[in-house]
């Protein structure tokens, strides 16, 4: 008695070749992945190790030390990439913040929204060392030397695409019916938009932030033509180099003294960590956004 075509097994109705070529693909597909693991936990183990062994108490209290100089720390570059990237996240924000608003509650589909939208898209896919470049040409020369302000705006205009579009994307997930509910009660679009759009969206605003930030974290190549670096803390006017974590690292790793590269693969550690934890934090924020 044959079989009906209901008992026949799935891959009995599919020709042979399709089924090798479905194995043979998801083999390769298993053993890049496989590859692309093992070379990111290669990376990371020989950074927790390199890093580890260059940590120690002078690390975090001492300043960077001179060319041919013993001992040293990196306290300086800490506080200074501290400083720079706060700054920048000071200046984006309202920015990013204030656009993706516009994109998701005034302009929608309109031609302005669309070129923003185009233009926001450049900036996110723009070379970092372009933008440096760009301040450079903005600020360092008129200003007349390296400043923590033009590195602050270096890394502002790269943190700002980031936040439109994650504002933009948090702002169109809440549904209409909140932002009718507000207009019914006579409430203006200003007052509508903070009070419930903005309260609905506040985690996932929030989350873009967050991802602003670890994307300037760790960025060499503005600070290279803005803040540039030095081996003492910086002037309260930010005037003149500040030093910065990225560009030490860039610097010591490539020098002949040993205890500059110990500080170096301690830097790298103390970046990868801090950039670590904050997208475990936005991702936690990103998905309470999503579950609610």
């Amino acid at each position: 008695m044959a079989a009906s075509p209901q008992d026949v097994p799935v891959w009995g109705r599919v020709r042979r070749s399709r089924h090798v070529a479905d194995r043979g693909l998801k083999i390769i597909c298993t053993l890049f992945t496989i590859l692309g693991a093992t070379v990111l936990g290669w990376i990371l183990l020989m950074l927790l190790v390199e890093g580890i062994g260059g940590l120690s108490p002078a690390v975090f209290t001492e300043t960077t030390p001179g060319p041919g100089s013993q001992g040293g720390g990196i306290a300086n570059a800490i506080v200074g990439s501290l400083i720079l990237t706060v700054l920048g996240i000071v200046v984006a924000t309202p920015v990013g913040v204030l656009a993706g608003t516009y994109l998701a509650e005034y302009g929608k589909s309109s031609k302005l929204a669309e070129v923003i939208r185009f233009v926001n898209d450049i900036l996110l896919a723009a070379p970092s060392i372009l933008i440096g470049l760009f301040v450079y040409t903005l600020m360092v020369q008129p200003m007349g030397g390296y400043s923590g302000w033009a590195g602050g705006v270096a890394l502002a205009i790269i943190a700002v695409p980031v936040i439109v579009r994650t504002t933009e994307d948090m702002l169109r997930l809440v549904p209409g019916s909140l932002r009718e509910a507000g207009t019914a009660l006579g409430a203006p679009m200003s007052t509508v938009i903070m009070k419930i759009s903005w309260r609905a969206a506040r985690a996932g605003m929030v989350t873009g932030v967050l991802l602003a930030t670890a994307r300037i974290a760790g960025e060499t190549a503005p600070l290279l033509f803005t803040a540039l670096n030095n081996n003492f803390w910086f002037s309260p006017t930010l005037m003149g180099g500040v030093s910065n974590l990225p560009v030490m690292i860039y610097q010591f790793a490539l020098s002949p003294y040993e205890n500059w590269r110990e500080l170096a693969w301690a830097g790298a550690l103390l970046i990868t960590v801090a950039i670590l934890a904050l997208s475990v934090v936005a991702r936690l924020l990103f998905k309470k956004e999503t579950a609610r």
